[in-house]
């Protein structure tokens, strides 16, 4: 018999009086006065091995054994007695009573329980290898993989080819910070890592691949959240000759096709939502659907009012006022309590509001006697009417408000939209369903004005096509501008997003003209794009998915970095192999590289 002929998870009644060979670690070992059971884990699962005083030699070695020895196990397959079956496990219903038993590696005490829950991520990031080994991890792993297959097998039946592109690429600038790789060969001179395949994916279709993909690593040298990574994998896929809506259709159709196969979940329909309308009922441009709140613009209505705030944003250029109605906010017994108010005023401050104003609707036939509210005294009935109509208030519900700079209302009062969403008051009066809410958010705007740099930048990426018609506006009022891109999103997360891009090179040169991007200095950046363009490039589109957060999506793990197999901390760091790490001084001649810090260059 071979070392293993069965995986101990998958060891059911289906192999009832049959004898197996299983490899695996010991999960945990228990004597029950005189018979000793074994859970052995493997990545399919665990499996109860008896140990019993009849065979000695075999016993004498069960007795030795500790948490994570690696073992052997040669034994019989029988059903468990009655009233000792374990339901919650593929394997159950059995156990295998050991015939012979071999320790193929002993191991040292684990530096924690496999089973803690409350393990700090420090602890886990640096004993990765064990950490890796506890089911919630190779459940995540196995589920990852699986995502990949399915992502593969579609995109493989509708003709899509897998292609490599280069690691080692041209620094570009336009999108977050490159890692820089500096050359041997030619002194000063660097590669980036790739940011993502995007050029050398446009450049495929421009040579007749027709239809693209890869699953590919992508490097991003910035600040990180919860959901973001310095190396991160794109699903990136590309294709030629096909509208908006037709990629549109493809790629809902894989994401569905992914999650019914892996996790049997049907996504259903996808509403599709302008930009425009997504930030002016959500304030976000990835609208989380599950929460059942939304804004009302009540703007207009707040110009001539004698609140400074609301009248100030409502008459200041880029301004804007929005209210939050809050379902039985304001009830006595079970609504928002002071102290949950305070916290989320404190909360807003965050994305640059200056504070969070409210109204408490005690009886709305009352009309003004009937709330509750500092800032009451100071709006005028018809402003007060019109908020009332508009938001819909009821006797016990609580308005907020907003008032600034649209970015600033858009993202305090959309973050405070998901937090009391998602808060167990939002959980218990309705205001979350839970569930899976997909949907396309489309037509975003070409270019968002930089305000620090006084210039218009990209809002997906400078290859973005222009809805038809809108090119002169490129010139006249860049801010018109609509491109034909689109984000799939899923529960307030973008899962993935992209565009029908520019093929022809008088568009890309007007686009570089609105960022101000010189003619010397496209030639300089993308000159082999632009020449490329004019070898009869054809229309083409395409998305990326991000696998990681597609998977962390799936999982409902609190980060990506639960679903990845050697993850860096928030600080970039690996804690496990402690890179990054400092290099000899020959290293760093030969890249003709000198630290300008003479200090860490000492302590090196």
């Amino acid at each position: 018999m071979s070392m293993r002929s069965h995986y101990c998870g998958l060891v059911t009644e289906a192999l009832m009086g049959q004898t197996v060979s299983l490899c695996g670690w010991v999960n945990r070992r228990r004597d029950h006065g005189g018979v000793i059971f074994v859970d052995l884990r493997d990545r399919e699962g665990y499996v109860q091995v008896v140990c019993d005083p009849d065979r000695a030699e075999m016993f004498k070695v069960s007795e030795g054994l500790r948490n994570e020895f690696c073992v052997q196990v040669k034994g019989l397959v029988r059903a468990r007695p009655d009233g000792t079956t374990n339901d919650s496990l593929k394997s159950g219903k059995v156990e295998v009573l050991c015939h012979e038993l071999i320790v193929l590696n002993p191991s040292v005490t684990p530096p924690f329980q496999l089973d803690d829950e409350n393990l700090s991520e420090t602890t886990r990031l640096t004993h990765r290898v064990l950490d890796l080994r506890r089911p919630y991890m190779q459940n995540n792993l196995m589920l990852r993989y699986r995502v990949s297959m399915e992502v593969r097998k579609f995109l493989d039946a509708n003709g899509f080819i897998d292609i490599e592109t280069p690691m080692l690429g041209k620094s570009t600038p336009e999108g977050a910070r490159d890692y820089l790789v500096p050359s041997r060969v030619h002194d000063g001179h660097f590669f980036a890592l790739p940011q993502s395949p995007q050029l050398f994916k446009q450049l495929l279709m421009v040579a007749g691949y027709d239809r693209y993909y890869q699953i590919t690593k992508c490097f991003r040298d910035e600040d990180l959240r919860a959901d973001r990574q310095p190396e991160f994998t794109q699903i990136d896929i590309e294709t030629s000759f096909l509208m908006e809506e037709e990629i549109r259709d493809m790629f809902q159709g894989m994401i569905k096709t992914v999650f019914k196969n892996t996790m049997g979940v049907d996504l259903g329909e996808f509403p599709v939502m302008p930009y425009s309308e997504a930030m002016h009922r959500y304030g976000s441009d990835k609208p989380d659907l599950r929460v059942k709140l939304e804004f009302t613009e009540v703007t207009d209505v707040m110009a001539d009012v004698d609140f400074k705030v609301f009248a100030g944003a409502a008459t200041m250029k880029g301004g804007r006022v929005v209210a939050l109605r809050v379902p039985g906010g304001a009830r006595e017994s079970g609504g928002l309590t002071r102290s949950e108010i305070d916290a989320y005023t404190e909360f807003v401050k965050i994305y640059g509001a200056k504070g969070l104003a409210y109204i408490k609707v005690n009886e709305l036939g009352k009309g003004r006697d009937g709330l509750q509210s500092p800032i009451v005294k100071n709006i005028h009935d018809k402003a007060i009417a019109e908020v009332l109509t508009r938001t819909g208030a009821q006797d016990g519900d609580l308005i907020f408000f907003g008032a600034d700079k649209t970015k600033v209302v858009n993202d305090a009062i959309g973050a405070l939209r998901i937090k009391i969403g998602h808060s167990e008051f939002g959980k218990k009066n309705g205001l979350f369903e839970a569930g899976w809410r997909p949907m396309w958010v489309v037509d975003f705007p070409m270019f968002e004005y930089d305000d620090e740099a006084q210039r218009y930048t990209a809002t997906h990426h400078p290859f973005t096509a222009p809805k038809d018609g809108h090119e002169d506006w490129m010139v006249t009022a860049p801010e018109k501008c609509i491109s034909k891109g689109y984000d799939m999103v899923l529960n307030g997360w973008e899962m993935g997003g992209g565009s029908v891009r520019i093929h022809r090179a008088d568009v890309q040169q007007k686009v570089f003209d609105a960022l101000k991007i010189t003619p010397e200095e496209a030639q300089d950046k993308f000159g082999f794009l632009l020449d490329a363009l004019q070898y009869g490039a054809p229309p083409h589109g395409g998305l990326a998915f991000g696998l990681d957060r597609v998977v962390t999506l799936m999982t409902g793990a609190e980060s990506i970095r639960d679903v990845i197999a050697f993850p860096k901390t928030q600080r970039a760091q690996d804690l496990l192999t402690q890179a990054p790490s400092m290099v000899d001084e020959k290293q760093l001649r030969e890249l003709h590289i000198r630290l300008r810090n003479t200090e860490l260059q000492k302590a090196g």
